[in-house]
């Protein structure tokens, strides 16, 4: 029996049509980012097992795949109490722990305030399914350095200027801050020691609504004062009410949440008395900054599941979606893991598999992209003068064989992206201008 031919589970092969769509998106991102002032880095796909286990990455830690060492003896096998301990390198999970280690590594060549655009695959031992891989794309920029919510500010205007240019509309960008997270949690009564496990279930509001998350936090023991508490919540309460005339049976999607303007004083008026001020103040000044140029709304039940996140936090809704098309936040602790001192960081992360299916290619995309139709009697002399002219007036071209079958090339040539063919005989010699140009109908 022949061995399988097919990728491994999780990861894909990209035709030349598929590939040149996805760099097309990459390239406008890019564009985007670097316009906001953001330079591009890039780093090892491998790193330390012992840093991708270090804690900074939550639960995407368990989902890394590791590497083994090399010349392991059965002595090494039998010793190992761990699968880990035989290993000393792992495939990245994400970019951020990269990017932490590499900032540590290189602090001294870099501005004072920092920023990263990183756009790379990364790896993660998921089960496969669809829209889940194992291998997959991430759009990372990151603001290293700056204390201050004007990091926020730019990097929620950069991430919205790129979705406009790849012509997505009708998104928001939804914001929290972990800090009220964790006050709010407190001022309710939940012990310290359980914030982390209720966090855990506040993120299932959108699958298991309001009910459904109470009922969990009874089941789990916590305390009945403090679940009590949480249900009079107004933003709580009206979730619950939201997400009921919102129903409609499509999956999950979030309920709408607080919009308008955001002030610390209508966030307020969503959570109980006594929650983080500065965080409060943070959020309307980012809202104040954004002004209308950002479709800008207060979740104060987003949570985010890295657990290195210490300030802000934000995600890309879509109405037409149930899930997120990007996230990220501020993780002020996570570099200081690696210097011994605290450094500012913020980032935002768009889903780029997500976000790839949602865009379309614009009308006389690679219109100077050309093929040449040659007879087998046209000598290569003059086929790479043709080419050459053409490229040098900015043409992609290719050569092709004239085949047998002309309308299954030609329909190949448009799947990959040529706009227009010229045959070639032996009389056209090197004159590109003889050439006969016919457009090509364009694929789907």
């Amino acid at each position: 029996m022949a061995s399988p031919v097919t990728p491994p589970r999780g990861m894909r092969d990209f035709l030349p049509g598929d590939k040149a769509r996805r760099e097309h998106v990459l390239a406008r991102i890019r564009g985007v980012y670097r316009a906001h002032g953001f330079d591009e880095i890039e780093t090892p796909v491998m790193e330390d097992a012992a840093r991708l286990h270090a804690g900074l990455g939550g639960d995407n830690e368990k989902l890394a795949f590791a590497v083994m060492r090399r010349a392991l003896t059965t002595d090494d096998l039998r010793s190992a109490a761990t699968a880990l301990d035989l290993a000393d390198l792992g495939l990245r999970f994400d970019l951020t722990v990269p990017l932490a280690r590499f900032y540590a590594s290189n602090r001294g060549q870099l501005p004072g305030v920092f920023r990263a655009i990183q756009i790379a695959p990364v790896w993660r031992a998921e089960r496969p399914q669809k829209g889940r891989f194992r291998q997959f794309v991430q759009c990372d920029i990151d603001i290293i350095g700056e204390p201050g919510v004007i990091a926020e500010i730019e990097l929620i205007a950069a991430t919205s200027s790129a979705l406009d240019a790849l012509g997505i509309p009708g998104c928001s960008i939804r914001i929290n801050d972990r800090r009220l997270l964790t006050s709010m949690l407190t001022v309710l009564g939940f012990a310290p020691e359980s914030h982390a496990e209720v966090l855990i279930t506040l993120d299932k509001l959108d699958k298991i609504g309001t009910a459904g998350v109470l009922a969990e936090l009874r089941e789990r023991g916590h305390a009945t004062d403090a679940i009590e508490a949480l249900a009079a919540v107004p933003a709580f309460a009206a979730f619950g009410a939201e997400a009921a005339s919102a129903a409609d049976g499509s999956g999950e999607r979030r309920a709408p949440a607080a919009g308008g303007a955001l002030t610390a004083e209508s966030i307020a008026s969503l959570l109980p008395a006594g929650v983080d001020e500065a965080a409060l103040t943070d959020l309307a000044a980012i809202a104040a900054g954004l002004g209308d140029a950002v479709p800008l709304v207060f979740d104060p039940f987003l949570v985010r599941g890295m657990g290195y996140y210490t300030g802000p936090i934000f995600e890309v809704a879509h109405p037409e979606l149930g899930y997120s098309l990007g996230g990220g936040g501020r993780y002020d602790g996570m570099i200081g893991r690696f210097l011994g001192s605290d450094v500012p960081a913020t980032g935002f992360s768009l889903g780029f598999e997500r976000l790839i299916d949602l865009v379309e290619l614009p009308e006389g995309d690679g219109d100077g992209d050309a093929a040449l139709v040659y007879d087998r009697d046209v000598s290569a002399a003059d086929l790479m003068a043709l080419k050459s002219t053409l490229v040098a007036e900015g043409a992609r071209v290719r050569l092709v064989k004239r085949p047998k079958n002309m309308r299954t090339a030609l329909d190949q040539l448009a799947a990959d992206g040529f706009a227009r063919f010229a045959t070639v005989s032996a009389s056209t010699g090197a004159d590109a201008s003889a050439l006969d140009w016919r457009p090509l109908e364009r694929s789907a």
